[in-house]
């Protein structure tokens, strides 16, 4: 659904760039295509400046960094951005495939946030079976409603990757949105099917950017809302670990992804979307995964 979401607003916004540019300007059609992927990257670019202004206006406390630093870090978070919503994400199929779950191995569900598809693991997939998981995926639909429909969805999920991988529990990764899918989901369904929880990004405490989105579930992850009232005080049942970016820019103030009780790691100066292609973060997550359970 969101892939195909994705590819129609390319089309409509490419055509749109193009007709202008070719109105305006009197470009040749060649011309007027690369005028508008121009503007689409261009206009890419603005929204990752909107999230690092809203970022450094609501910044917690955190390590300064030097100015060449912090301009790779931005430059990665717009190739990242790129590379998922013009690339990966819209032709998810193509990218992601059918999961694979041989049996005899450590499992893990990995639940994308908000506004994404499963695509957004392509990357990070791939390092966590060359590490020895079976990993599994899914789509959480439709994108933009109540985070409480997710988890019909995601106990769904659970039960049919138990049956396919011979296991009968599993880890669950969230990142960003993902994190309070899976909290909601232990909340409600309990932890027979689920070893622990590792969340990355993921806005505990809510997200001031999250006045920006759209639908229920942007309005359910501001800070103070209801729905993160009632879910606050429900601790997972599980041993859970929270990643955190202290330099992220799209969770905001970024100490809202600590959660009492979990065990909290710092992730290296990321953006929100580039943690998820960054081999650092990669290796952090690793090593939470290979830790036991019970120091988790």
């Amino acid at each position: 659904m969101l892939a195909a979401g994705l590819r129609f607003f390319l089309l409509i916004e490419m055509a749109a760039y193009a007709a202008m540019t070719s109105h305006f300007l009197d470009l040749s059609v060649a011309q007027s295509v690369l005028a508008a992927l121009g503007i689409l990257m261009g206009t890419r670019a603005g929204i990752i400046a909107v999230t690092y202004a809203y970022a450094v206006a609501n910044h917690s406390r955190a390590p300064r960094l030097g100015p060449w630093r912090a301009v790779r870090m931005v430059a990665a978070e717009y190739l990242a951005f790129l590379h998922l919503f013009l690339i990966i994400q819209p032709f998810e199929r193509l990218w992601m495939g059918a999961d694979r779950l041989p049996a005899g191995r450590p499992v893990v569900l990995l639940i994308h946030g908000y506004g994404c598809n499963r695509g957004a693991w392509w990357w990070l997939r791939k390092r966590l079976e060359a590490a020895g998981f079976a990993v599994a995926t899914l789509n959480l639909e439709p994108p933009y409603t109540d985070i409480d429909n997710f988890v019909a969805t995601l106990d769904a999920r659970i039960e049919a990757v138990c049956r396919e991988a011979g296991c009968s529990r599993l880890t669950l990764i969230g990142h960003s949105m993902g994190g309070l899918v899976a909290r909601a989901y232990l909340g409600r369904l309990g932890n027979a099917r689920v070893d622990r929880l590792l969340t990355i990004a993921s806005p505990h405490a809510g997200s001031l950017l999250a006045r920006l989105g759209v639908g229920e579930n942007a309005r359910q992850m501001e800070p103070g809302s209801v729905w993160l009232k009632r879910l606050w005080p429900e601790r997972p049942p599980v041993p859970m670990v929270a990643l955190r970016n202290s330099h992220d820019n799209f969770v905001m103030p970024q100490d809202s992804q600590r959660f009492p009780g979990a065990r909290d790691v710092e992730l290296p100066a990321l953006g929100h979307l580039a943690v998820l292609f960054s081999a650092r973060a990669a290796e952090a997550l690793l090593e939470a995964l290979r830790a036991p359970a019970s120091s988790s």
